[in-house]
């Protein structure tokens, strides 16, 4: 009989922090980017694909960058669904991540368990950490919920039992979808049906990925004699399977460098990948056939990747690679969803028992053989055809909330969505001040100068806010979308119109001051800069300090010794440095960029003592160089072993 029960996961944790304060204006940090010599080659719907609206900004999400990594034993809230023979422990808090894969009859873990968690700067909004089964919906990289909440429940399973159900909403792409997971009574094999809704009345671009980490002592089979193979240098190229340029880099180890293997499954071939230890044991996902694509990742045995491995958890555990299973062939592409549609799949993860040494298309054969034998193709279809009208289905207890996203955006536009209801119960401080544009039509100031919060960017929260009261608030926030809709001219108009009257003008200086950096405009951009953080500070001694402030003057403070110090104005960045406080200098971050100004204030061994004082940058970007170029102005020996995260070749 199946299960389902909360529990407390306890072990080593980062804490989150608080969000980063300020909006992410930049065009977005993605690595996975095709350099255009690669386009030619590429088949026609995968082009197609490629170039249909691939996201180019971060809002309305804000960064998460306020982690460090100082861990101490914390309590995490587990919802455990269970038969006799299968054990899923699920993090709510956490994206809806299936921590733990566990099969009875043989006490294996059929997923690379974290023993500690570690946020990194992974997710395309910062926070992410590595392990278990994550669920990406979106855009290409790891998904915006990856350190969120979100909404779960008890629903009825198709054989009478129990269903676990996530549901969220996503809100780069502003769509509601849902994971229910459940194990029929006997079944090695959990069972893992996914619904993305397009509720608009206009085609969304839409994106998934399921991810699972498995250790990376194993062999990873798939149904394809080819693959797309991408690395960090941003080339894409069709490869052999299983060996390349004279390797098998069907073994994770072989590989020295980091790099996605994207498999070109036949049409008509059964959608399946596994990954199976020397004694040929492991874990294999297959799916209905909707789930087209099949991915390895791995790190490589090179120093970048080994560092990486061992920056995600604990030095001394051993090191992971993803497979990974998804809507397209590449992580490059994005779906077209209709107007008013959806699509949905059903995923089945299990052990899975053969012999992965010796000529790969007999190791192929004997796989598929025992994965016929275990769970038949057609008992996932029909598992499929069984859960579709259990989707709709209300949830009954509740068992974990998400974020009032979901609420806000019902309310907006009076949408019914079966079976993911967006309780009005579930709106919070985020969502206040724009029910009350919603409801009242205009934005409530904030308290005691606190910063304005994040901004809404989708166009009917554009019209709501073309139509208010044009204060110096809802000036900032329509500059913002407007920003977002690539109408820049208007943005700054309406950034410039909210400074005329503004009582708190540093984010509408910080605003400019981006747009400035944007269009070329250095000096002007360093100039607003310097105003916005001694603004920032004057406002600061007004209020009570409180995280929210330190988050705020951090973030301001690191762009605006940025912007000083690209245009050669040292002594102003230095200023700017010294109004920190120390515990915001402290942080890793801030101890890069004190090694930064040092070297420009051309104190070379000063700069270069920061590096022997050990620190680490808690927020460092997958693919991120800074670190290497400043070692490299420095000092002319090898890169320190601690501070080499370099992903590819020739890497700095």
């Amino acid at each position: 009989m199946t299960t389902i029960r909360r529990e407390v996961l306890t072990l080593p944790a980062a804490p989150l922090g608080p969000d980063n304060p300020l909006p992410p204006l930049r065009p977005l940090d993605e690595a996975h980017r095709i350099d255009d010599r690669d386009r030619a080659d590429l088949p026609r719907d995968m082009a197609r694909q490629v170039d249909y609206e691939p996201l180019r900004s971060l809002l309305p999400a804000q960064v998460r960058d306020g982690y460090d990594r100082k861990r101490a034993p914390s309590g995490l809230d587990a919802l455990v669904i269970e038969n006799d023979r299968l054990r899923a422990t699920v993090l709510p808090a956490l994206g809806g991540r299936i921590a733990s894969l566990h099969h009875k009859p043989t006490d294996r873990e059929l997923l690379y368990v974290n023993p500690v968690l570690q946020p990194a700067n992974f997710a395309l909004n910062g926070a992410w950490f590595s392990g278990g089964i994550e669920w990406n919906i979106g855009a290409t990289g790891h998904t915006t919920l990856s350190c969120s909440p979100v909404h779960a429940a008890r629903v009825p399973a198709p054989d009478g039992g129990q269903m676990l159900r996530l549901w969220e909403w996503e809100r780069l792409r502003d769509l509601p979808f849902q994971v229910d997971l459940w194990l029929p009574e006997g079944s090695d094999f959990l069972y893992v049906g996914a619904r993305i809704r397009n509720p608009h009345e206009r085609p969304v671009p839409t994106y998934w990925w399921s991810n699972i980490a498995v250790p990376e002592d194993r062999r990873v089979l798939a149904p394809a004699d080819e693959a797309w193979h991408f690395g960090y240098e941003r080339r894409l190229r069709r490869v052999p399977v299983p060996e390349y340029d004279g390797i098998d880099r069907t073994y994770p180890l072989n590989s020295t460098y980091a790099a996605d293997y994207f498999y070109e499954v036949p049409d008509g071939q059964r959608r399946w990948i596994a990954a199976l230890d020397a004694d040929g044991h492991g874990l294999v996902q297959t799916s209905t056939d909707l789930l087209r694509g099949r991915k390895l990742f791995v790190w490589g045995t090179g120093p970048g990747g080994r560092r990486w491995q061992e920056w995600l958890t604990e030095p001394g555990t051993g090191g992971y690679c993803e497979i990974q299973a998804g809507l397209v062939r590449t992580q490059l592409e994005h779906v077209k969803l209709e107007a008013e549609s959806e699509v949905s799949w059903l995923e089945a993860y299990g052990p899975l028992d053969a012999s992965p040494d010796g000529d790969w298309h007999t190791v192929l054969r004997r796989a598929e053989d025992r994965l016929a034998a275990a769970l038949p193709r057609s008992d996932v279809d029909a598992a499929y055809d069984a859960w579709r009208p259990c989707a709709d289905t209300e949830p009954g207890e509740r068992l974990a909330t998400g974020s009032g996203w979901g609420a806000l955006e019902v309310l907006r536009a009076g949408w019914k969505l079966p079976g993911t209801p967006f309780d009005e119960d579930t709106l919070g401080a985020p969502q206040r001040p724009w029910l009350h544009l919603l409801r009242a039509g205009s934005l409530p100031e904030p308290e005691h100068h606190e910063p304005p919060g994040g901004t809404l960017v989708a166009r009917p929260w554009r019209d709501m806010l073309e139509t208010t009261a044009a204060t110096p608030l809802a000036e900032y926030h329509l500059g913002v979308a407007q920003w977002h809709g690539d109408d820049r001219a208007q943005a700054v108009r309406s950034w410039e119109r909210g400074l005329k009257s503004a009582v708190d003008r540093w984010p509408l200086l910080r605003c400019l001051a981006v747009a400035d950096q944007e269009d070329g405009h250095h000096e002007r951009a360093a100039d607003r800069y310097a105003e916005a953080f001694d603004d920032l500070c004057v406002r600061r001694t007004e209020v009570a300090e409180d995280e929210g402030w330190a988050a705020v003057t951090a973030a301001l403070g690191r762009e605006a010794i940025g912007a000083l110090l690209a245009v050669g104005r040292t002594a102003d960045a230095r200023t700017v440095w010294e109004r920190l406080d120390a515990a915001t200098r402290a942080r890793g971050r801030f101890r890069l960029a004190e090694g930064e100004l040092l070297a420009a204030e051309g104190r070379h061994e000063q700069a270069r003592a920061v590096f022997d004082e050990n620190f680490e940058v808690a927020d460092l970007r997958e693919g991120a160089d800074s670190i290497g170029l400043l070692w490299a102005r420095l000092d002319e020996a090898p890169l320190p072993a601690r501070y080499d995260f370099r992903m590819w070749p020739g890497g700095e």
